[in-house]
């Protein structure tokens, strides 16, 4: 089949062939924590600004796969403006915060070793099962990777996609060629940026309902249960309809009708619908039991859970007491937030809305403050040095590789 094929080429004894099966992919997702896009699902993911913005659009055309338009699509003016705003808010923000900042520094000078220690352990815990879901999914194509070549390759990723402006596009399209060029091939490559980036959005869904369930209608539950009883539970109701419905066949028909109309009118939600067809399609051809998806989607929650987990360790490191009916729902929506990717990093955003829900979930602000900060520093600013140091040797590996082959 051609993905498999095309992985046997590009690495004789690399991989071996699972299934038959072809995996195709029309549109591009950010592999990439904390660079989430729920609503891109089909198209893209990743986490903590890796988990999971502007993501470039991965095509299948006759001449290849690779970037829409010949290249990664670069930020513009609007998201400079908003950048710039964004941080000029986040600068107003910490002047008129000085007091709490500096308690919160001194709360963090102050931080117990164990807890630390525990901290770092989850946020370890969590990047291998960040890892766990693309080197699942290269296995099912046929390509076997070690667990610490892919934890090495989507943490470099990580530090690309947090570094730069609109990282999330460069560091998909520098996955998608070092994937293609390390024994995946451009097809299945592709597959597993789309299928990584639609698991690691549909775990932190998961995640996100079960902290409307947790948080209750207190603290930051207050703030989505409008939006989660009139528009979220009416639309989840009305699918399970539809679904039930979908089983008699004149009913099939009128949707099918609707569905027709609705794309001839609107062609990016014909587009949406065919790339999220094509991506279920192919999934299917590749592991047509439903059971073994249970393991990416898994692996997917539990890394965002984990991310959740080291947030509460580094809380307990600080002698903080932890707003437990919160903590899950007050994560979730930072990383949707995030998931704006308006500046490198979520820069001023990740700490901005972390802070400002654990208030809300009843923390004091210097607490607040402290337990962002030190998240911050284990989540991002600890593994920016990391993920580079592995981007240089990966580099360097592909530099010998190619000479090598000379």
């Amino acid at each position: 089949m051609p993905w498999a094929a095309e992985a046997r080429q590009a690495a004789p004894g690399c991989g071996r062939r699972r299934r038959a099966a072809s995996w195709s992919v029309a549109s591009g997702v950010s592999m990439v924590r904390g660079h989430t896009d729920p609503a891109a699902a089909t198209g893209s993911a990743s986490r903590d600004d890796a988990r999971k913005g502007s993501m470039p659009q991965l095509v299948t055309r006759a001449g290849g796969i690779g970037p829409a338009s010949g290249g990664v699509t670069r930020p513009g003016r609007f998201w400079w403006l908003c950048s710039a705003l964004v941080l000029a808010a986040a600068v107003v923000a910490a002047l008129s915060r000085r007091r709490e900042i500096a308690e919160a520094y001194h709360l963090i000078a102050r931080v117990r070793p164990p807890g630390l220690v525990v901290a770092m352990a989850l946020e370890a815990m969590s990047l291998l099962c960040f890892a766990a879901v693309p080197r699942w999914l290269l296995r099912v194509g046929g390509v076997r990777w070690s667990m610490a070549r892919m934890t090495c390759t989507t943490v470099a990723a990580n530090a690309m996609a947090g570094a730069l402006p609109a990282g999330a596009a460069f560091s998909a399209a520098w996955l998608l060629r070092h994937l293609s060029r390390r024994g995946a091939g451009g097809v299945l490559a592709a597959a597993v940026l789309v299928t990584s980036g639609a698991a690691s959005a549909a775990g932190l869904c998961l995640l996100f309902a079960a902290g409307v369930a947790v948080a209750g209608p207190a603290g930051p539950g207050a703030l989505v249960r409008p939006v989660t009883d009139d528009v979220l539970l009416p639309a989840l109701v009305a699918a399970l309809v539809l679904l039930a419905l979908s089983r008699f066949a004149g009913c099939r028909r009128l949707l099918r009708r609707v569905r027709m109309s609705t794309g001839r009118r609107f062609p990016r939600v014909r587009r949406a619908e065919s790339d999220f067809a094509g991506v279920v399609r192919q999934a299917r051809a590749a592991e047509p039991r439903p059971l073994p998806w249970l393991w990416p989607l898994g692996y997917a929650f539990l890394n965002w859970l984990l991310d959740a987990a080291a947030l509460a360790a580094g809380m307990w490191a600080l002698g903080i007491e932890v707003p437990w009916r919160g903590l899950l729902l007050s994560y979730a929506l930072t990383q949707l937030a995030g998931s704006l990717h308006l500046t490198p990093g979520n820069l001023g955003i990740a700490e901005a809305t972390l802070s400002a829900l654990l208030v809300v979930s009843g923390l004091p602000a210097a607490q607040a403050i402290a337990a962002t900060f030190l998240y911050r520093i284990i989540s991002f600013w600890a593994l920016q040095p990391v993920g580079w140091t592995c981007w240089v040797g990966l580099a360097l590996e592909e530099a010998h590789a190619a000479r090598g082959g000379r």
